[in-house]
């Protein structure tokens, strides 16, 4: 997980890997940025996933629904959303670009 901040206010950086062996760490640090107040990633720097990152990024967005909150997904990667698409998530998944 990064620790820049996007462009796209009050959103946290994705960081380049999210996968099954980076899910959980990256999940507590998104679920922290939450907390202390993000609403959305960007996921601009996103080039390794699988479908642990639908899991994370669904998670993220029901951590701010919890505070009520919206989440904004940003640049989300074609191939993400394809893998989201597959597995009927993809209405789930609030991106804008």
């Amino acid at each position: 997980m990064s620790e820049v901040l996007s462009p796209v206010a009050n959103c946290f950086a994705s960081g380049a890997t999210l996968t099954h062996a980076s899910a959980n760490a990256a999940l507590a640090a998104g679920l922290q940025r939450i907390a202390a107040g993000a609403n959305g990633v960007d996921c601009a720097a996103l080039a390794q996933f699988d479908s642990s990152a639908l899991a994370v990024l669904l998670a993220w967005q029901r951590a701010a629904q919890a505070r009520g909150a919206t989440f904004e997904i940003v640049n989300l990667p074609a191939g993400l959303a394809s893998l989201a698409q597959a597995y009927g998530v993809d209405t789930l998944l609030p991106e804008r670009h």
